[in-house]
């Protein structure tokens, strides 16, 4: 759907109007297209002394085809400005990450990028270092609402011990345009003991020899990740409801993909998919959980069935379908469980209660799935969405809609291809370091953690 305002705040009269009443200035966002470079610019890069990143993040970068210097130059922009924090051990160094920002964020170009890389709390040496570590949390998220307004975002990495050669996939997503709408985000590698980064062939076609499975897969979003995934070189299985089987069968036909018409609540389902999974490729590597509906109401006008259906959909029908697909030993080592929750699932909202509840739900599931079958190669995580420009927005009173817009650090909805460049960094071979993990692909809303 297209945003008026932000058309309108981008012309001669409306940024004379917008700056003068003091309205939010949504900026223009950068993103990726295919066959530009993955960082149109130079990346600085600082550190903590005794950082244990050494010269792996230097080196890291500029094999990912980055341009990496280590110094300033007066009056040169940046698009992007990496921080290595491994090396703070108490909140004393905490001065060497600001000593380090505060000039360099002067010379931060449009749609610019602040990564911050630290250690896992949980695995830091002394009591004194991990509260320092987590500390780095507060830093992203205010940097992070500091430089929205021209089109920059600010997020952490903590990498979990072994976990610092893994760092190429994240830090190529965050620092490139493919994250034009994920900011104040952590994420945390090594949570599992799945930290040794697979393979990437060709990194124009990373998911090259991959078969995805894509719930949800014939229109908005679940079309969106159908295409990026196939951009990226996967194989494409598109999964949607009967009544939707001919827009599916045309997102299939344009991707050369195969489509299954299935209601996936259907008691039979898991065994349906999981045939026909094993007729078509042998198995799955990549398994995106993306269906859902909504049936909004407040609690007091709730009706059971409809709360079950939501429950049911975005979060039951993905554990049975997942179970089925594990037991049968359909998805191969090195494979993607990916699901979809929502910053309802985090924050709550008001008339979405069972909405909110499914979303939490799938929080969970990612949870605990991810310590099961880290032994099997396998990694479990989820996006959380917050506003996208779909066509669901359209039946959104105005006021609603709007406040959905303005309300983050951006200024604006997101794009679908924000979450499935999202979902496809999740399913990138260089990201068997990360599991267990969600993160929000909404813009820093102001809402939720």
């Amino acid at each position: 759907m297209t945003d008026r305002y932000q058309s309108l705040a981008h012309n001669p009269i409306g940024k004379f109007v917008v700056k003068n009443l003091g309205l939010p200035n949504p900026p223009e966002l950068e993103r990726w297209s295919e066959g530009a470079p993955l960082v149109k610019g130079t990346v600085l890069i600082g550190a903590a002394p005794k950082g244990t990143l050494g010269t792996t993040l230097n080196t890291t970068l500029k094999s990912s085809g980055i341009d990496v210097v280590g110094v300033r130059a007066e009056g040169k922009k940046y698009k992007g400005l990496v921080f290595d924090a491994t090396g703070i051990t108490d909140t004393a160094g905490l001065a060497d990450m600001q000593q380090f920002f505060t000039p360099a964020l002067r010379s931060l170009a449009g749609s610019g990028r602040l990564v911050v890389i630290g250690t896992l709390p949980e695995q830091a040496a002394t009591d004194t270092a991990a509260i320092a570590q987590r500390a780095l949390e507060g830093f992203v998220r205010s940097a992070g609402k500091e430089v929205g307004g021209n089109g920059s975002t600010a997020n952490l990495v903590y990498a979990g011990a072994g976990a610092e050669g893994a760092l190429a996939s994240t830090l190529e997503f965050l620092l490139s345009p493919k994250s034009a709408f994920v900011s104040g985000q952590v994420i945390r590698l090594g949570l599992t003991d799945l930290v040794t980064p697979d393979a990437v062939a060709d990194p124009a076609q990373p998911l090259a020899g991959k078969v995805a499975l894509i719930t949800g897969a014939s229109r908005g979003l679940g079309a969106a990740m159908a295409r990026t995934l196939h951009r990226d070189g996967a194989a494409i299985v598109g999964l949607d409801v009967p009544g939707l089987k001919d827009e599916l069968d045309a997102v299939m036909a344009e991707l050369g993909g195969t489509s299954i018409a299935e209601d996936i609540t259907a008691a039979d389902a898991p065994k349906v998919i999981a045939k026909a999974l094993k007729d078509a490729h042998g198995g799955v590597d990549i398994v995106v959980h993306n269906a859902g509906i909504t049936r909004d109401k407040r609690l007091k006008n709730m009706k059971t069935e409809n709360w079950n259906l939501v429950i049911d959909i975005s979060v039951g029908a993905p554990q049975r379908i997942t179970a089925e697909l594990l037991k049968q030993q359909l998805i191969r080592q090195g494979g993607r469980v990916i699901g979809i929750s929502s910053i309802a699932g985090i924050a709550g909202n008001n008339g979405q209660t069972s909405y909110g509840t499914a979303k939490a739900g799938v929080i969970g599931f990612v949870q605990d799935l991810s310590k099961r079958v880290a032994k099997d190669g396998i990694t479990v995580n989820a996006i959380a969405p917050g506003f996208i420009e779909t066509d669901m927005v359209k039946t959104m009173p105005l006021g609603i809609r709007e406040a959905g817009r303005r309300l983050s650090s951006l200024s604006q909805g997101g794009q679908p291809i924000d979450v499935a460049e999202a979902i496809a960094w999740y399913a990138n071979p260089g990201s068997s370091a990360i599991s267990g993990n969600v993160v929000r692909v909404c813009g820093q809303a102001l809402i939720g953690a």
